[in-house]
């Protein structure tokens, strides 16, 4: 298996590894060499991984080209969300607190080198922190208070290595990078109490009261006692068994943190985390659906240094998009060149990776519901009126939404339920609304969504109080699977 060391600079890296490559983030996420390699394991060293930075875009795009990476994108929103860190470490306790008993002070930092540390004393100690939060380097902050408590988790970079520490950091390297195996952190899973997670304030929620009220009814008959949580109610997630979410997902946000946490708690969960990550950013969708060789309108992957040649592959008008933009907010469409470059720097301002389309203009979009890899419901989404979008933000409330029509799935064409399990399958068994368009008789992919709308007498219409029942039903399959395997069924 080939090995990327991706880093900022690689002329200011001191590491010298046998068999592995150092490349600098730029050369990875834009040369179109490294996108088509496989049998790859990266390890990404970027001394930034917050949110849409070039640190985040190299472990996303790796997962999307089926590249091996450490630390992935679940690890870095892990590790900055403090309640999921000490809820992950809590297996860890007696480990800690044999540890640290000697020290004094009344905090103390602990710097993991590919899962070691200077002094073999926290050896173990490293060890299971790097199992726990998988990045090559970790600084972990602990606080005494009666107890040892691991207060927070961080990703490091190079730059914030002492000078003393390089030659053990060189040897760690050396015995880390010749590993052909990485251990990889185990979620525990347990079974009957259901947690919708909604918040009242959402003016354009995925579910109004109504479906809500069938979501929870079909629960009840499938034997789970239901209750409606909000944001408040994270640290109760452990009381529960199952938790659908019903708010508008994204990464950066109290929703993804629920489905970590309720994952790392055992908890059956829709959406999953996983879902979450591949489909709110519409940079890693496009590299996916690119490399699965699925019909797509012409797209770009914008940064900094091509955004002047984008013009040139796509034309005019083209649309332009946020990576983490939802029911059409973050998408703008270009008609004039002073408009696309306007644009173009506003939104690379906020996200160093943009998406840029050809123009695909048609009466309506396509939305098939996929369940477990099976499609559940099919609607045709008007565009609003007189826009080219089917949500239009800024005309007034009776007209920023287009007309509607659901059909049974087995009047769809074949080709357009095809392309949409196709893409579905990329992502994973959760619950998607895959969205495409049909241009002379051809199919396109646009996007795959997790959390989809479900609405009373919109997406329902067809299947009743069925389409309830049967995403309940899965949360329990899920769970009753999980049950039956613990015991040995």
């Amino acid at each position: 298996m080939k090995k990327l060391i991706v880093v900022d600079n690689p002329r200011k890296i001191k590491l010298d590894v046998e068999g592995a490559d150092i490349i600098s983030a730029k050369n990875y996420l834009t040369t179109p060499d490294y996108a088509r390699l496989t049998n790859v394991r990266v390890f990404n060293l970027c001394r930034e991984y917050t949110y849409l930075s070039k640190g985040y875009y190299v472990s996303l795009l790796a997962e999307a080209r089926k590249h091996k990476v450490i630390p992935n994108v679940k690890t870095l929103q892990d590790i900055k969300a403090p309640a999921l860190v000490r809820v992950l470490s809590e297996d860890l306790d007696d480990l800690i607190q044999q540890s640290l008993h000697r020290i004094r002070s009344d905090e103390f930092q602990l710097s993991i080198y590919f899962g070691e540390n200077v002094a073999k004393h926290y050896l173990k100690l490293s060890q299971a922190l790097y199992r726990q939060f998988q990045a090559p380097l970790l600084r972990a902050r602990f606080v005494f208070q009666k107890r040892w408590i691991l207060q927070g988790v961080r990703a490091i970079g190079m730059s914030e290595i002492p000078e003393d520490h390089l030659s053990f950091l060189q040897a760690a390297a050396v015995r880390y990078f010749n590993k052909t195996r990485y251990d990889t952190a185990r979620n525990n899973t347990s079974a009957y109490d259901l947690a919708i997670l909604v918040n009242p304030e959402e003016p354009v929620p995925p579910s109004d009261k109504k479906a809500l009220t069938r979501f929870a009814e079909a629960a009840q008959k499938e034997g789970f006692s239901v209750e409606f949580i909000t944001r408040d109610d994270y640290p109760r997630v452990a009381e529960f068994d199952a938790l659908f979410i019903r708010e508008t997902t994204a990464v950066n946000h109290h929703t993804y943190r629920f489905a970590r946490r309720a994952q790392s708690e055992g908890l059956a969960v829709i959406d999953d985390p996983d879902s979450i990550l591949r489909c709110t950013n519409k940079v890693y969708l496009a590299e996916l659906l690119q490399r699965a060789k699925l019909p797509t309108p012409k797209t770009v992957i914008v940064h900094a240094d091509n955004r002047r040649q984008v013009l040139s592959q796509l034309g005019l008008p083209c649309v332009l998009k946020l990576p983490d933009g939802s029911s059409s907010r973050g998408v703008m469409k270009a008609e004039t060149p002073e408009e696309f470059y306007h644009k173009i720097k506003e939104m690379l301002s906020a996200s160093d990776l943009v998406i840029a389309q050809e123009y695909m203009p048609t009466d309506f979009d396509w939305r098939i519901g996929i369940l477990n890899g099976q499609p559940l419901f099919a609607c045709k989404y008007y565009m609003a009126k007189g826009h080219w979008q089917i949500y239009n933000w800024g005309a007034r409330p009776a007209d920023n939404t287009g007309a509607y029509d659901v059909l049974p799935v087995e009047d769809v064409p074949p080709a357009v339920i095809e392309t949409a399990l196709k893409a579905a399958h990329l992502i994973g068994n959760g619950l998607y609304g895959v969205d495409l368009k049909e241009v002379d008789g051809q199919v396109y992919l646009i996007e795959v969504n997790d959390n989809p709308s479900i609405e009373s007498d919109v997406e329902d219409r067809v299947l009743g109080e069925e389409l309830y029942t049967t995403i309940i039903r899965t949360l329990k399959q899920r769970l009753e699977k999980v049950r039956d395997i613990r015991h040995g069924a």
